[in-house]
């Protein structure tokens, strides 16, 4: 049987030749615009703004991502890359001296070189592909974001190692090894018996609270997986909330701008994965001894005696100011990132320039050490990372991590990860989980971990080629919970400073009271305020001897409070002005007069300013409170005594100035690379909007960390959340501090801020009918440029190709419009188009060639596409799309803007295949494809006037006829449907 339906050919005028209706012959290639070359990728958005990438293979995918993201964070990618070079100075201005001084010393643009030369080759590839897409974006991204104009800025171009770079300088301070400056420090000021006294997850360090429910915790027995990573925040935001499909996967999750693919937190439909920061630690510094040679070279001295070290100056431009010259030093450990001129400040009597870090570090070597506060002029340190000495920064786990479909798939992509070193959690749609540590933990003495090591003695190399095996824990037991948020647990063997248990016991508990977990319940375990830590400096305020009577109305509220540090709540924030007071009060007691006041190590001038945040004493202080309230520092009386004067000072202030609501305190101070410049003109509070008060404090769940003893405001808390389902992923949730966009005055820049303040989430849309359709971008594979990207080049199966449009219809099955590939679906087409029932397509008597030729030519066109459709996977029929005012139909009536004209024709549907209603099922699809596009008021044909059963088929779907219109080959009907007649207006 063959479905009755419109088959005429598409316009066609007898001096056209085949195919015509075009506007040119099928062997003419008009001009083609840039990006509009084949391999095109769409571009969907959900109602957050939040990109939807569709593409035909992987390498295109990519190209996609990065290509979209140049659209939507052209100024952060360009911030990024700038910080990779070193160069923020030379359009921030002097402000940005100290990091690209940072990352010139550490070689960070070099290291990400060597990595990626050594990535394997369909890696890099893949990674090119992206920084192609990028440097494709930029320019229109530029356009769209006001900061290059703010500071002249010009975009430049994305090499294929700049992800790498971006990586890298991302996460070269994550592991903290500039608090073993401060333990250093400490040691030498308090006594070796103090260098781990302030052991905590301190003000320079990220983390992330993470867990995972089996299914028999959950009300669907599927796993979820959910959590939220604790990191500086910045606008825009670190996270990119975003969705990659091709026939190979699709995924759905948070990407890092300027890395390809999901690194971090992913859902891919069959498995889900997330991490927190392991809290290992993996790098190390080394003190050195230089010296300058008469040739102007420096040497170093290493276990072997004295040898060339590599050194080169660099320039660093200061917008604003003169430039300012740098000297790259790298001995065999690594880059010497601390310490001046080599040929400066010899000892004296020495017959060579050498600087041997000073007499002082000498003898610290010896286990003597320079008195109190002496500044440790003369030193030199160099940093030794992993990348840096292996070549491997783990970048080919990330597109296997995209191809996953199970627990032991993520698992072997993660054995090739190399850093941050993390601790997982996944689970996959069969029930089986993972709890495991990934990375790079190289082996070496435990006082590297702990100090800074001289270079010269061999017990402090690493080990050549071993790494430390990575713990790993099973998930499923009789509570069906896992739990990761930094804490001395899983990765206890790899580091030294730990985030206290209480988040990680928190969430215990209250993922423990309940066996029937939904994903939109987890918001109340995301926004959990209890600070348990408080407990410690409530006991002592509740035995505190000897108080006033205001104070004791200060002791007796506290002591009545829930220790919750909710946004309305005004004992919270009565709380944070006692436990500020006892900060400072700890500050200037004199057992720790070394290392506070003058003698405060951030007011040294051996080290750089950039290190200050993990220097100051006060907010070690501040994040060490409870620990130092409890043993070790000062006897129980005095502690007793700290407390009590605190109250008493405290109480007073209330009297006079009674505590506002938390949140009038504890509000958001992101990073801005240009602050205070961009305001959004659709806000009406800018400060509002970019600030908000919010609930919280560092050690709830809801980690929104001030610095105690400095400030309530705080700049590190949720930098995402996230509720990965495994039962049905359209029931995950996911959410961010501003937006999808990071265009300032863009509707997307800060729609989530009201969201994320109050805790709540956005849906994860995953039906493809539901998102926006942009104007579709075209990218191009440039064999030249990436050869290993055209390694595949056989046809893709129609079944296989990624859909423009896809959509379950009852009692028929699936639709799913895929584009017509000219060369792989000639012989198909021939088929159908040269059949007699297809005579008025107008291509009866056509070769297979000029099929494909005809094709081939729509495939060339902006304005007309072909779409293969499929029923359950089968080709069922040809759908052609154009825009009536580019075809010839166009010459026969007035178009209206928002027309859009549709020709179809129906494959044959024999045998199981002849189902009733066939072709109004397949119409059904098709218009609501065109319907998804929002600038497509009206759609538009034209079926023969002879073809009485097409007409009244039109009119039961719901198109009213228009007039007769005579074209060469024959008399036609139009038809219009509009969205008001769908009930679409």
């Amino acid at each position: 049987m063959t479905a009755d339906v419109d088959r005429e050919r598409p316009g066609a005028r007898p001096d056209e030749g085949p195919g015509g209706g075009l506007g040119a012959q099928p062997g003419e290639r008009p001009d083609r615009g840039a990006g509009e070359e084949s391999g095109g990728y769409e571009l969907f958005r959900d109602d957050w703004g939040i990109p939807h990438l569709r593409a035909a293979d992987a390498l295109a995918l990519a190209r996609a991502q990065g290509h979209a993201t140049a659209l939507d964070r052209a100024w952060q990618l360009e911030t990024e890359r700038h910080r990779v070079l070193g160069t923020s100075a030379s359009h921030l201005g002097a402000e940005a001296v100290d990091w690209d001084r940072f990352v010139r010393r550490a070689r960070i643009a070099d290291t990400a070189r060597r990595c990626f030369d050594r990535l394997a080759p369909e890696t890099a590839a893949w990674v090119t592909a992206y920084a192609d897409g990028v440097n494709e974006g930029l320019a229109e991204g530029t356009e769209r974001a006001p900061e290059f104009a703010a500071v002249g800025l010009a975009p430049g171009r994305w090499e294929p190692w700049t992800p790498l770079g971006v990586w890298l300088s991302t996460h070269i301070l994550f592991a903290g090894f500039p608090t073993k400056l401060w333990r250093e420090e400490v040691a030498r000021r308090l006594g070796e018996d103090r260098m781990t006294l302030f052991a905590t997850d301190g003000p320079g360090t990220a983390g992330s609270n993470g867990w995972l429910l089996t299914g028999a915790r959950t009300a669907t027995g599927a796993p979820l997986l959910a959590g939220d990573p604790h990191r500086f925040i910045e606008d825009p935001g670190v996270y990119q909330q975003i969705r990659l499909a091709c026939p190979e996967f699709d995924v759905v999750g948070l990407a890092v701008p300027g890395i390809p693919g999901i690194a971090h937190f992913g859902h891919t439909g069959h498995v889900a994965w997330a991490i927190t920061n392991a809290m290992a630690d993996y790098q190390d510094l080394y003190r050195e001894q230089l010296r300058r040679t008469p040739d102007g070279g420096v040497e170093a001295l290493g276990p072997d005696g004295w040898y060339r070290a590599h050194a080169h100056t660099e320039t660093i431009e200061v917008a604003g100011a003169e430039p300012e010259q740098v000297e790259v030093i790298e001995t065999d450990r690594g880059p010497v990132i601390i310490g001046g001129d080599p040929g400066v400040g010899a000892r004296a009597g020495a017959e060579t320039a050498d600087v041997a870090a000073g007499s002082e570090a000498s003898d610290a070597a010896e286990g003597a050490h320079p008195e109190s506060g002496e500044a440790a002029d003369g030193t030199f340190i160099s940093l030794r990372y992993p990348p840096r000495v292996t070549g491997e920064l783990g970048f080919d786990a990330l597109p296997a991590l995209l191809r996953a479909r199970t627990v032991a798939d993520v698992d072997t992509a993660l054995d090739r990860w190399v850093e941050p070193v993390n601790v997982v959690l996944a689970a996959d749609t069969a029930g089986a989980t993972l709890h495991r540590v990934a990375g790079h933990v190289p082996v070496r003495p435990y006082a590297n971990r702990l100090r800074v090591v001289p270079a010269e003695d061999p017990a402090y190399a690493w080990r050549d080629g071993e790494t430390v095996p990575l713990p790993r824990t099973e998930v499923d037991g009789p509570a069906g919970i896992a739990v990761m948020a930094n804490e001395r647990g899983l990765a206890a063997p790899l580091g030294v400073e730990f985030a206290p248990p209480h988040r990680a016991r928190r969430i215990r508990e209250l993922l423990g009271a309940d066996a029937d977990w939904t994903p939109d319940a987890q918001a109340a375990v995301h926004t959990d305020t209890l600070l348990a830590s408080s407990r410690q400096l409530l006991s002592l305020l509740a035995w505190a001897p000897g108080l006033g009577p205001a104070a004791e109305r200060l002791r007796d509220r506290l002591l009545r409070w829930d220790r919750h540090m909710d946004a309305d709540s005004t004992d919270a924030t009565l709380y944070a002005r006692l436990r500020t007071d006892v900060v400072h009060r700890l500050a200037a007691h004199p057992a720790l007069k070394g290392v506070t006041g003058p003698d405060d190590p951030w007011r040294s001038a051996a080290y750089p300013a950039l290190f200050r945040p993990w220097l100051a004493a006060v907010p070690r202080i501040g994040y060490a409170l409870e620990s130092l309230l409890t043993v070790g520092l000062l006897p129980y009386e005095d502690r007793l005594a700290l407390v009590a004067a605190s109250a008493e000072a405290v109480a007073a202030a209330a009297d006079e100035t009674p505590p506002a609501p938390w949140c009038e305190l504890h509000r958001l101070s992101p990073w801005q690379a240009l602050p205070d410049r961009t305001p959004d003109a659709s806000v009406g509070s800018d400060a509002q909007a970019i600030r908000p008060g919010v609930a919280g404090d560092h050690d709830c769940v809801l980690s929104t960390s001030s610095v105690p003893g400095v400030t309530d405001l705080f700049a590190r808390g949720p930098a995402a959340r996230y509720v990965w389902d495994l039962a049905r992923r359209e029931d995950s949730r996911w959410a961010v501090p501003f937006g999808a966009s990071g265009v300032p005055g863009s509707a997307h820049h800060r729609d989530q801020t009201p969201l994320w303040t109050r805790g709540a989430l956005a849906p994860v849309v995953t039906d493809w009918n539901l998102l926006h359709r942009t104007t579709p971008h075209r990218t191009t594979h440039r064999p030249e440029e990436t050869p290993a990207m055209t390694a595949a080049t056989e046809p893709v199966a129609p079944a296989l190709r990624p859909a423009v449009h896809e959509q379950k219809i009852e009692g028929f099955g699936t639709v799913r419009l895929v584009p017509v590939d000219p060369a792989a679906d000639a012989e198909l087409l021939h088929g159908w188009v040269t059949e007699e029932r297809a005579r008025f397509w107008g291509m009866a008597d056509h070769t297979r060639e000029q099929v494909r030729d005809i094709y081939e030519f729509v495939d060339s066109l902006a304005t007309h596409h072909a779409y293969l459709a499929l029923r359950d996977g089968v080709p069922a029929a040809l759908f052609q799309t154009y825009e009536p005012d580019a075809d010839p139909v166009g010459e026969c009536y007035d178009v209206r803007p928002g027309d859009f004209g549709i020709h179809l024709l129906i494959a044959p549907a024999e045998g199981e295949g002849a189902v009733k209603g066939y072709t109004e099922a397949l119409l059904t699809a098709f218009i609501a494809y065109v319907f998804s596009d929002p600038a497509h008021l009206r759609v538009v044909v034209e079926p023969d006037a002879r073809n009485e059963k097409a007409l009244a088929r039109m009119v039961r779907v719901g198109f009213e006829l228009g007039p007769e219109i005579k074209k060469p080959e024959k008399t036609a009907r139009l038809a219009f449907l509009t969205r008001a007649a769908l009930g679409l207006a």
